[in-house]
């Protein structure tokens, strides 16, 4: 049977096909516009609010859990624990006779779908919504097993490997991890005929020939060298089709698919082998999403949609060739791309493309960035989540501040950008206290104690990026601070959040 949205907001039980999905009963795949209303009240009622940042600890996530166990909608046991002794937990739903697993963060520097998971909890332990016909539909079809946070030492820290720095989805045949050989375990009493491997990627992957960055990967992954498709496979397919039409709906051309080498020691290649259709996703980039909540609530509403269509069947319906029309990843994304910038001596001028990157650097609780220049040259295949065309300008190194502000409290935002617009790129703060030695701070300008900090005398391959675009009469037009880059027309209201440190 087909789930279809009503007029009046409700769900019903029908043949129709199905809005949610885009499916046809023919069997011949057609373009459907998504009512994303209804898919947006759901998720508004179901975020959980406790997570909303990228850099949760296992202790925000096990006190969630406890509560969730305490409801008694679901299922909780706590099936294992770490290296270093956190608890991991497998939570479940439903009693039907489709076996579904789900597991996130194997890696513990991406949690976006941890934080999707949580909400599908909150929403499958709705009631009185509207929206009961879908947990009734889940219910009596699915065995739902969940395992949020499979490393959470690796979370703990910020990092992908775990705390015997092992990446635990290359060892899926060696089993040499505690948590790698308890999901196997897992997998091989629970024995899924559908799984959900949840990941992140890196945000400077772009849907080729486009500046987009990708926002969803998804792949199918192979389960041998050759990477034939058989039904298991297919399956995994049509499923990734079903979510691509929902996601062209909020990010158009802004997915693609994920490197499909067979990997052997990889657990979605093996879950494949295992019998169970197995989807990859992987949460991208999305401008303006630092904190990937558009991409965390993105995963919600494709996750359940697959399971509705699970529980239906009606996944069997799309035609799988529309796996094959997604693009795989291409990888030429950076965060601020300078178009035909002149740099150079005078001696030896030069014009041509500069990229940045930010790299992200974990501290207690927190994290901050250091820009740097990323590649130089020919670039008109490259892209930026920020772009400026820089005809006419060129490169102009910064000034510091001529008198240091006696404290921290003297430098306001209001401070800090009026130096910046006057070609100050750094400012030193006397006075610190030790706790404020390395704090961070969203200033528009670099702080600093340390006498030896310079601005970025020159263009320079992996170098840092503390410099101006001014045009020939020397008006300052943009500043690039530390990878951010600034237009100097605009207010302060409007330059965004910074992740900088006192240097």
């Amino acid at each position: 049977m087909k789930l279809v949205l009503v007029s009046l907001g409700l769900l019903a039980i029908t043949a129709c096909s199905n809005p949610f999905s885009g499916g046809s009963t023919t069997g011949k795949l057609e373009a459907m516009q998504v009512d994303t209303s209804q898919w947006n009240s759901m998720y508004a009622q179901s975020k959980e609010q406790a997570l909303f940042h990228r850099r949760f600890k296992h202790k925000d996530i096990d006190s969630l859990i406890q509560l969730h166990k305490k409801r008694g909608s679901l299922q909780v046991d706590q099936i294992g624990k770490s290296v270093e002794g956190r608890a991991i937990y497998e939570l479940a739903y439903g009693q039907g006779n489709k076996k579904v697993m789900l597991w996130s963060q194997m890696h513990g520097d991406e949690p976006t779908a941890t934080m999707a998971l949580f909400d599908l909890f909150n929403f499958l332990e709705g009631k009185g919504d509207g929206f009961d016909s879908i947990r009734q539909l889940l219910q009596e079809n699915l065995t739902l097993h969940f395992i949020p946070m499979l490393n959470p030492d690796g979370a703990e820290r910020f990092l992908r490997r775990n705390a015997q720095s092992i990446d635990l989805n290359r060892d899926a045949r060696a089993n040499q991890t505690v948590e790698g050989a308890l999901l196997k375990k897992r997998a091989k009493e629970f024995q899924p005929r559908y799984g959900f491997n949840l990941h992140d990627q890196n945000i400077y992957y772009n849907v080729p020939g486009t500046q987009n960055p990708v926002t969803i990967s998804l792949l199918a992954p192979a389960f041998n060298e050759p990477r034939e498709i058989n039904e298991v496979r297919e399956g995994a397919m049509q499923i990734i089709v079903g979510m691509n039409e929902i996601l062209q709906q909020y990010v158009p051309n802004a997915v693609a698919k994920y490197d499909d080498t067979y990997t052997p020691r990889g657990f979605g290649d093996n879950f494949q082998s295992w019998g169970a259709s197995t989807v990859l996703i992987e949460s991208g980039g999305l401008k303006g999403d630092p904190e990937k909540q558009q991409i965390r609530k993105l995963n919600f509403i494709i996750i359940l949609n697959a399971l509705i269509e699970i529980a239906e069947g009606s996944y069997e319906n799309y035609d799988a060739k529309g796996y094959e029309a997604i693009p795989f990843n291409a990888s030429q994304m950076h965060d601020v791309m300078i178009r035909g910038l002149s740099f150079g001596s005078d001696s030896i001028p030069l014009k041509s493309d500069i990229a940045l990157r930010r790299g992200e650097q974990t501290v207690v609780g927190d994290y901050f960035v250091r820009g740097r220049v990323e590649d130089i040259g020919d670039l008109p295949e490259s892209f930026g989540y920020d772009e400026v065309q820089a005809e006419g300008l060129h490169f102009q190194e910064g000034k510091l501040a001529p008198q240091a502000l006696p404290n921290l409290a003297a430098l306001t935002p209001e401070v800090a950008y009026d130096l910046l617009k006057k070609g100050f790129i750094g400012v030193q703060v006397q006075n610190l206290l030790p706790e404020q030695q390395g704090m961070l701070h969203q200033l528009p300008i670099q702080v600093y104690a340390n006498p030896n900090f310079a601005p970025t005398p020159f263009v320079d391959l992996g170098g840092t990026a503390n410099f101006y675009l001014a045009d020939a009469n020397g008006t300052l037009k943009y500043a690039i601070l530390n990878g951010y880059l600034i237009d100097l027309s605009k207010p302060l209201a409007e330059v965004g959040l910074l992740k900088n440190r006192i240097l």
